[in-house]
């Protein structure tokens, strides 16, 4: 069986949910799996209805209305009958959110908001389940909360991979075509989950791992992995090939083509990964695969803004020891605060992070009781694998540079504009 992810760009708008059509019919379809993400920014928009629901209830309708009119634009020009059976389909879906809105209890923010954002992934997948048939492609629409299971730790669940690997056996066969939706699962409590932003690449993965899968292919705007991100370099080099343990260095500095948690389950059993393009599907694209010799030959770079700079002293001037430092890493992790670089020094310890959660404040409040505290806001973090030294100034231009670190492959810089 062959996996294929198709992510929100993909399925962003009418046409490109009729390319998805294009690119099956170029690469084929027989004893496939198809994972799709919500349609275009329908998660953002759905993450602004959650906001809504808890702090400003006279615009729910109108946001909710707005999600409603971007999917039946999409439906509207993808189905010229007014009776087909997709609308009922729909509209079922969004009965069944307002029901949701209407009757939870629930004061957890996180749950709420992973029972509402789910909504994306089943609207999408419904609508690509209808005109493939319409495109006679035969498929079977397949509800990943029956598939995935997980933990009830909403917004990052992490997989129960035993219930997942028997919900997923008994429910799909070979030779045939599935449609199923990435980023989503269920809690053993039946109430939807969702496996951290971007997760439907995690989603694909898991797939791949339990069905043996001969390959899993994640379909991109680019043509397959870049050394840098265009939006903010030039001159861009695609990568054909690179090893498993290269794919997962650059997805852990936050490349942002691979979700860090997608290449371990396909590494596992050797199952190769490509990324390419849905706009040419007949290109090669990069192919992910064992082999340690698989090194990309020129610099990779990785951009991730909005973070944080977090420096920490002792009031006393003594030493900041191991136990600090644990006490320190306690309270990221209660705050799910994200800390990609470290560094210290005898007094004094810093970290980039990122607070994707908004908690910093709070977290603020309890090291500065403990700790001397200063922070830099809406930094950037800049990673380069496989450095070159002569190229460093042109990344840095006028940017203030707050903080550098260097080993033997990788240099990583905070800056500041």
């Amino acid at each position: 069986m062959k996996i294929y992810k198709f992510g929100g760009a993909s399925v962003k708008d009418s046409t490109n949910v009729k390319n998805v059509c294009n690119v099956l019919q170029t690469v084929g379809y027989n004893n496939s799996l198809i994972i799709a993400s919500a349609m275009g920014k329908t998660t953002n928009a759905l993450e602004s209805v959650t906001h809504n629901y808890f702090y400003n209830k006279e615009a729910i309708e109108t946001s909710i209305q707005e999600v409603k009119d971007f999917h039946y634009t999409i439906i509207n020009e993808l189905f010229e009958n007014e009776t087909h059976p997709i609308y009922v389909s729909i509209q079922n879906l969004f009965e069944k959110l307002s029901a949701f809105l209407n009757n939870n209890k629930s004061p957890n923010y996180n749950f709420v908001y992973d029972q509402i954002v789910s909504y994306g992934e089943l609207l999408s997948t419904t609508i690509l389940h209808y005109y493939l048939l319409d495109c006679n492609i035969v498929n079977i629409w397949a509800d990943a909360r029956d598939l995935i299971k997980t933990n009830t730790t909403y917004r990052d669940a992490i997989v129960d991979w035993e219930s997942t690997e028997k919900s997923i056996q008994e429910r799909i066969t070979t030779n045939q075509l599935y449609i199923s939706q990435g980023f989503i699962g269920s809690d053993p409590n039946g109430f939807s989950t969702t496996l951290g932003r971007e997760g439907s690449d995690y989603t694909a993965a898991i797939f791949g791992n339990i069905l043996n899968a001969e390959s899993v292919t994640i379909w991109k705007d680019v043509p397959g992995v870049l050394n840098a991100d265009p939006r903010y370099f030039e001159d861009t080099i695609l990568l054909e090939h690179i090893s498993y343990q290269e794919a997962i260095e650059l997805a852990f500095y936050g490349a942002s083509v691979i979700h860090p948690k997608t290449l371990q389950p396909l590494q596992q059993k050797e199952i190769p990964l490509y990324v390419k393009s849905f706009l040419s599907p007949e290109l090669e694209g990069t192919e992910v695969s064992k082999g340690a010799t698989l090194q990309p030959q020129v610099p990779c770079y990785i951009v991730k803004k909005n973070q944080l700079l977090i420096s920490l002293a002792t009031k006393d001037f003594s030493f900041i020891m191991e136990e600090n430092i644990s006490d320190i890493f306690k309270l990221f992790h209660q705050f799910n605060i994200k800390v990609s670089v470290i560094q210290n020094s005898a007094i004094s310890f810093s970290v980039c992070a990122e607070d994707k959660f908004n908690h910093f404040q709070e977290l603020r409040g309890l090291l500065s009781s403990q700790f001397k505290m200063s922070y830099n806001e809406n930094v950037s973090l800049y990673t380069i694998r496989h450095f070159e030294f002569e190229g460093l100034e042109k990344i840095l231009g006028d940017k203030t540079l707050l903080l550098k670190q260097v080993n033997r492959e990788t240099m990583q810089m905070v800056t500041k504009e």
